[in-house]
């Protein structure tokens, strides 16, 4: 795809469908990837900032001029149809996507989502378990930084999830069940972290046993014993 591997992994867990919504679009480069490869009949490109929604209708002109593709200027899901069959939300905190999707006045459940938080990926899982989601995907890649990627939808009775386990929620039931790499570098250097803030002497007796409960927990996580 040739957008970068963040871009490129995002690209390659979107399916076809005929609407397809960017939220907080930022460059559109998603968009041209559903749009060029004939996977979505419409795109929305939606975000807050005025400067990034004129770079991504910048690059999609001829979509925006033939009716292709719409751009929206606004938080969450203002201007995004609540039956929009597919929606991606990348680059912005967990919280900040629980949110979006929680907005009393906009905010829906889509019937897809590949949601990429750049923290609070637990409080992402937990929101959309209990709110109506399932996960098909959920696994940490590398591209210079570690990114997390939830990918699913609203459950139906087709489209359901077995529930996740308190490990399953904090580090990602598919990391846990098939160790990809870039979860277990993650997961070492965190490791490496705690072992390391543990060597300072004068740290409180709480931190002390927080730091601890949290190595072992790591250690757990990377020698199998957690899962």
């Amino acid at each position: 795809m040739g957008y970068g591997k963040r871009i490129d992994t995002l690209c390659s867990l979107l399916t076809e469908s005929k609407t397809f919504a960017d939220v907080g679009c930022d460059h559109g480069y998603c968009s041209e990837y559903m749009l060029k490869n004939g996977l979505c009949e419409k795109a929305i490109l939606s975000d807050i900032s005025k400067g990034s929604l004129q770079k991504a209708e910048t690059l999609l002109w001829e979509y925006v001029a033939s009716g292709r593709a719409v751009a929206v200027l606004g938080d969450g899901f203002y201007g995004v149809p609540s039956d929009t069959e597919q929606v991606l939300i990348a680059g912005m905190g967990g919280s900040e996507m629980v949110s979006i999707l929680s907005d009393k006045t906009y905010g829906f459940m889509p019937l897809r989502f590949v949601l990429q938080p750049m923290h609070d990926a637990e409080k992402l899982r937990r929101y959309l378990l209990e709110n109506g989601g399932y996960i098909e995907r959920d696994f940490t890649f590398q591209d210079g930084k570690f990114y997390d990627v939830i990918c699913g939808g609203r459950e139906d009775k087709t489209h359901t999830t077995p529930a996740y386990s308190e490990a399953e929620y904090e580090f990602g039931r598919e990391n846990l069940q098939t160790m990809p790499k870039a979860f277990v570098a993650r997961t070492e250097k965190q490791l490496k972290n705690a072992i390391g803030y543990l060597a300072f002497p004068d740290l409180q007796a709480e931190s002390r046993a927080e730091l601890e409960t949290r190595k072992k927990k790591l250690e757990g996580v990377l020698n199998g014993a957690i899962k």
